[in-house]
């Protein structure tokens, strides 16, 4: 695959890109995560998502700690080049490292945030004692 589609893409000044996670069969957005041009090729090479971790500095590839892999059938690029999308099967239904479906799992109601989605797997039960 030729790689000049990424010239495209309008990085950051850090070389990162946003990159949210929705899944294909319901439209739900499971996470937002950032990735560099490693993580967005290895992505769509691999038809598997790869971010690039801020906080450790290096590639993850989502599910490789929990399992919980996802699945790319599409990646979509915003029309200012700044965001991009992921089309995604959600392996084992839980994308959230809290051990929820979806990382967005609060609503805001009445001035305060209530969370309304369970917890599918305790986190420590997919993570050991880390998180």
């Amino acid at each position: 695959m030729s790689e000049s589609w990424l010239s495209a893409v309008k990085w950051d000044s850090d070389g990162l890109i946003p990159a949210i996670a929705q899944d294909a069969s319901t439209g739900r957005i499971s996470m937002v995560a950032w990735m560099n041009r490693e993580a967005l090729t290895l992505t769509a090479q691999e038809n598997r998502a790869v971010y690039w971790s801020r906080s450790r500095q290096k590639l993850w590839r989502k599910g490789e700690e929990s399992g919980h892999q996802q699945n790319v059938s599409e990646v979509r690029l915003d029309c200012d080049g700044d965001v991009i999308v992921l089309k995604v099967e959600q392996r084992g239904g839980i994308a959230c490292h809290t051990g929820r479906e979806s990382c967005f799992f609060r609503v805001l109601r009445d001035g305060e945030w209530h969370t309304v989605d369970p917890v599918l797997k305790d986190p420590e039960a997919i993570y050991g004692e880390s998180k």
